[in-house]
């Protein structure tokens, strides 16, 4: 997903669900123990699956940048609730909300909504006087690739969604298209520990790209010259995820994203003032509820 910064009830979806859904694909009662025979670790089940649906609360605080590129913080301090379904088509898990058309042992096709954080232009001073970075929303297809089975040393998944953008601020006027391909690697530790790394990069066509990085004639000063954006690579990403179990219901949870814009179609853009930046999410989720009814697969 994109997440330039925006906060909609989309964004509050994506990562209340992301992070109360950091497993591999696998029940909250799962152990790993070591095989008598091969002294490697062996991933042993529980019967008793993921539930249909869980319902509970998440209150986070999130650090990052304005936009990729921007040398401006968003701080902000959450609590919201969150909800989770697991049904055959229609899922509210993994940082997205859509229907699942077709699911295999390796491959998964949804198409979906997922959100991002925004920033107003009078806190972003590099943008002083242009548009404020609106409330966005991304729909549209992904596709995943479960690389590896979910064993004791972890799984590798590739994720490739494409996603048409809109402002849900400005009477959802589409503001472009991005394509995020994104190699994971996710594994479940001992003690109730998770923990998932991932690279990805951020591609936007130049609709995208103007909405963060152009310069028209009419906003030039003194310090902004006119700047024509271009389609391309907005941003490199590498990010990191952390998250402990301390019972069933109760889950602290941390992440790291290092945004890059070194080499980016529009590195030179005038508003973009600091190439690389860290963004910083710390949290936790307490499970309400949850169904007796197992997840449709």
């Amino acid at each position: 997903m994109l997440k330039a910064v925006l906060i909609p009830t989309a964004l509050l979806f994506s990562l209340a669900t992301y992070a109360s859904a950091q497993e591999l694909n696998a029940s909250p009662n799962e152990q790993i123990q070591q095989d008598a025979q091969t002294s490697k670790p062996a991933l042993v089940k529980d019967v008793e699956p993921l539930p249909l649906w869980e319902f509970g609360a998440s209150a986070f605080a999130l650090s990052q940048q304005a936009y990729p590129g921007s040398d401006t913080y968003v701080n902000r301090f959450l609590a919201v609730p969150y909800f989770l379904y697991r049904g055959e088509h229609f899922r509210v898990d993994r940082g997205n909300t859509g229907y699942r058309a077709i699911k295999t042992p390796r491959f998964e096709f949804d198409v979906g909504f997922a959100g991002a954080l925004g920033s107003s232009s009078d806190k972003v001073s590099a943008r002083r006087g242009m548009e404020k970075l609106g409330n966005m929303i991304e729909f549209g297809p992904r596709l995943k690739w479960n690389i590896s089975e979910p064993e004791a040393n972890g799984r590798w998944r590739f994720e490739l969604p494409v996603r048409a953008v809109f402002d849900v601020s400005n009477s959802f006027k589409r503001k472009g298209i991005t394509v995020e391909p994104e190699l994971t690697f996710e594994r479940r530790a001992f003690g109730g520990w998770r923990y998932s790394t991932g690279i990805s990069t951020v591609w936007g066509n130049r609709q995208m790209a103007e909405t963060f990085y152009q310069v028209r004639p009419d906003q030039v000063l003194a310090d902004r010259a006119a700047y024509q954006a271009k389609q391309g690579i907005i941003s490199w990403r590498l990010s990191a995820f952390l998250s402990h179990s301390y019972t069933n219901n109760f889950r602290v949870f941390g992440g790291v994203r290092v945004d890059s814009v070194t080499g980016a179609a529009n590195e030179n853009s005038p508003l973009v003032k600091r190439k690389t930046a860290p963004s910083v999410l710390i949290g936790l989720t307490y499970t309400w509820m949850r169904s007796e009814r197992p997840e449709i697969e």
